[in-house]
């Protein structure tokens, strides 16, 4: 009779518990919710209805006033899709994306190897390589500018030559692309010093006990305890560098450098919108790059989840 009764009671006692969790959690999410407010209302304000608000104008042929626009339907998509110099920026972003994002990736690896085994003054390696990072872009810009000018910078100066940095189309995007190197390369490598500094030091004490040397503890351990952080690195590079704005507009003196050839799509998207006044036009432009940068960030979550799986 006794175990009848305790047969009988333990489900109900499982049911007590489980109807406890669940209030538990409602009441965690009733009392969070109320922390993560404030949040959300900024971001539905500031990035949500922007978003939907560029989506309606690029139906319409609104101009910079919003006032009589009409709906114009797909015409600005087709426009877009037929109009030369949208895929010319587009070409110069992806042109500069292919620059920098190998030469990032490779550059921000060395300098972290560097700074991971240097022996003296760590965080002197670690302050000059990461501080470039913390200015403002238009102080990165303006500064290397100053650098590449012809007459006063010290580039061509160093290197007792007269090349025409940045009044010529043959370099002025390669200005650019060292100048974000310099810029931005720090932020990879902190994220390449932190996973270095995640690696089981007895992988390497292993290594060598089997007399491996320094090349191939870097090809057969350190890389491959790096693949993870590697994909990150690129992903967020390639997602960076298709939106550069900043340094080609400061250092062309917000023009679109020689011949047009530093206009990138976010520049010409902005010059359709505020010096053309098409803003129905230029929302237009942006819905497709859009699509574009969320197609990459997607293809690259696809890649990912697969190389899991097979890894599983």
């Amino acid at each position: 009779m006794a175990t009848s009764a305790h047969t009988i009671a333990a489900p109900a006692r499982a049911k007590t518990a489980a109807g406890s969790a669940t209030l538990r959690r409602k009441q965690g999410f009733q009392h969070g919710g109320w922390f993560v407010a404030p949040f959300l209302l900024l971001f539905a304000l500031f990035v949500i209805w922007p978003l939907l608000r560029g989506v309606y104008l690029s139906f319409t042929d609104a101009n910079i006033t919003g006032e009589g626009a009409s709906f114009v339907g797909l015409d600005n998509y087709r426009e877009a899709l037929d109009d030369p110099l949208v895929w010319e920026s587009l070409g110069h972003s992806a042109y500069f994306t292919l620059l920098v994002v190998p030469c990032i990736t490779v550059l921000a690896f060395l300098l972290a190897m560097l700074a991971h085994h240097i022996e003296r003054a760590k965080w002197l390696w670690r302050l000059c390589f990461f501080a470039p990072f913390l200015l403002p872009s238009t102080v990165a810009a303006n500064l290397w500018q100053w650098l590449f000018n012809p007459g006063t910078g010290m580039i061509n100066h160093v290197f007792g030559a007269e090349t025409p940095w940045l009044t010529d189309k043959s370099y002025a995007m390669l200005a650019i692309v060292i100048t974000t190197l310099w810029w931005t390369v720090g932020f990879s490598f902190l994220l390449y010093l932190a996973a270095l500094q995640g690696i089981p030091d007895h992988l390497y004490e292993a290594a060598r006990l089997d007399g491996a040397g320094a090349w191939h503890r870097m090809v057969h351990i350190t890389l491959p305890m790096l693949r993870n952080i590697t994909g990150l690195v690129i992903a967020l590079q390639i997602l960076a560098s298709l939106q550069i704005f900043d340094q080609a507009v400061v250092m062309m003196d917000f023009l679109p450098g020689p011949e047009g050839s530093t206009r990138t799509f976010v520049q010409y998207t902005l010059e359709e919108g505020f010096t053309s006044y098409r803003v129905g036009y230029a929302s237009a432009i942006s819905v497709i790059f859009f699509v574009i940068i969320a197609a990459v960030a997607f293809a690259r979550m696809w890649l990912l989840r697969n190389r899991e799986e097979t890894a599983r």
